[in-house]
């Protein structure tokens, strides 16, 4: 069994009746992407963060986001060393492998805006210091989106820094019942055993990179940006990093189906989970009640297919 199964596995057993979320979970992971978990309480956000942090032979670390949490609280701060009078930086909680931001939408702005040097450029700088911080690097972020009062809504240009934005929704009744009855057997699903470790994680990251994507793939995925670009409904397309990500998502969802191509099949299945928080509603559309994934889905539909894998 492939490295790549074996976490969406291990995260299955406890993520249930998820797959399709946890394999889109596991893509964001292969490309060294960061994922935003956006749903109601009580779904499973934090459950699957842990689940993959978890299953990481890594360093992991959560950091509940509060009004009060300072950027310093982030990514460290440079403390004075009466031992040797001198100043020494303490790092802060994102030097790991995996980073759980737990509502994240609850933080100021300024603390928000602390995450976004490490998610793009994998370092901290501090006093003119660049510090890299480990790899792989992963954040995972929760937010409640139906709450409003104490949160601080993520802007486009923190958006735009991850790779996929995920909602797992209710579970259906079959799983709901199992998980009711697991759990009155005193079961704790939340002990999550780790099948790979951080040095092979980058090495698997370093083989999606090389999934084949034809020229037929590529232009599709540009001709969907185009489209959103100019769309009469949206004030914001997807940006170029915006297909970047999106071909770097469809080369690791043919691997999580142990294929060393991509297809057109799997840009669309990662399409929404991808692009969905990089486009912007116009103020009449957003009246309209319309909704960013349907107009992924009206984009998916009207945009002509490449008929053969070479395009």
């Amino acid at each position: 069994m492939s490295v790549v199964q074996s976490l969406v596995n291990n995260i299955d057993a406890v993520v249930r009746g998820k797959h399709d979320q946890v394999r889109q979970a596991v893509c964001c992971l292969l490309i060294e992407g960061h994922l935003l978990l956006d749903d109601v309480p009580g779904t499973g956000k934090t459950t699957l963060a842990k689940a993959i942090a978890g299953s990481i032979e890594g360093t992991w670390k959560r950091v509940q986001f509060t009004p009060d949490l300072l950027p310093s609280d982030i990514s460290g701060v440079m403390v004075y060393d009466q031992s040797t009078a001198t100043f020494r930086f303490r790092e802060g909680p994102v030097f790991t492998n995996v980073l759980i931001g737990d509502e994240i939408n609850r933080g100021s702005p300024k603390t928000q805006s602390a995450l976004l040097e490490v998610m793009e450029e994998r370092q901290v700088t501090t006093d003119g210091v660049s510090r890299p911080v480990p790899r792989p690097f992963f954040v995972i972020a929760t937010q409640n989106p139906r709450d409003f009062q104490g949160t601080f809504p993520l802007p486009d240009v923190q958006l735009d820094r991850f790779a996929m934005k995920i909602s797992l929704g209710y579970t259906d009744h079959a799983t709901e019942v199992r998980l009711l009855n697991e759990h009155t057997r005193g079961r704790d699903d939340l002990n999550v055993s780790a099948v790979v470790d951080a040095g092979t994680l980058e090495k698997v990251i370093d083989a999606v990179d090389e999934v084949d994507a034809s020229p037929g793939i590529t232009d599709y995925i540009v001709r969907l940006a185009e489209a959103t670009r100019t769309h009469p409904d949206l004030r914001l397309g997807i940006s170029t990093r915006g297909t970047i990500t999106l071909l770097r998502a469809a080369k690791a969802w043919a691997a999580t189906a142990e294929r060393d191509f991509a297809s057109p099949d799997d840009v669309q299945d990662v399409a929404t989970a991808v692009c969905g928080h990089r486009i912007a509603l116009t103020p009449e559309a957003a009246l309209r009640g319309e909704r960013t994934e349907r107009i992924i889905e009206t984009v998916l539909d009207t945009v002509p297919v490449p008929r053969t894998r070479e395009g």
